[in-house]
């Protein structure tokens, strides 16, 4: 019996993966300006996260970020499971995008240049839908 990973599916779980594995560290022994900034702009796109304390907010981000950058590299987590966590944690970030003013230009989903850096969250949700598409087709298909 095989890994429940497709080969193919590898080099975008290693990218995504790798990247939120990375993400996560940087932000373990966030100080209190970086944590303040990172909640803020959550809070801002975010409201009900305004009454979690920074610090907490970001400990609790960086878990969830080690915790899914793990799932993503470890080729005996499906890819259906590791897509699932990768596309719940990348429409909320392509949410607080779309919330947020100045990073994208007005009425349109177009970076600005400070948005250029937060426009991979669409590139992470694009890799998590293809993720979840092919596991319900490859399931339509053996049910038939």
């Amino acid at each position: 019996m095989g890994l429940p990973v497709k080969l193919a599916h590898l080099p975008a779980r290693m990218a995504a993966g790798g990247f939120l594995l990375n993400s996560g560290l940087s932000k373990r022994n966030a100080d209190e300006q970086t944590a303040a900034s990172v909640h803020g702009t959550a809070a801002g796109a975010y409201p009900f996260l305004k009454g979690i304390e920074p610090q907490r907010f970001v400990k609790l981000l960086s878990k969830a970020e080690i915790a899914l950058g793990i799932a993503l590299l470890n080729p005996v987590v499906p890819t259906a499971v590791a897509g699932l966590g990768l596309a719940g944690f990348s429409a909320g970030l392509v949410g607080m995008y779309l919330r947020t003013p100045g990073v994208h230009k007005p009425g349109s989903p177009v970076p600005t240049e400070q948005g250029v850096p937060l426009a991979k969250d669409f590139w992470l949700l694009g890799m998590a839908v293809g993720f979840l598409v092919e596991a319900v087709a490859d399931r339509r298909h053996r049910n038939r």
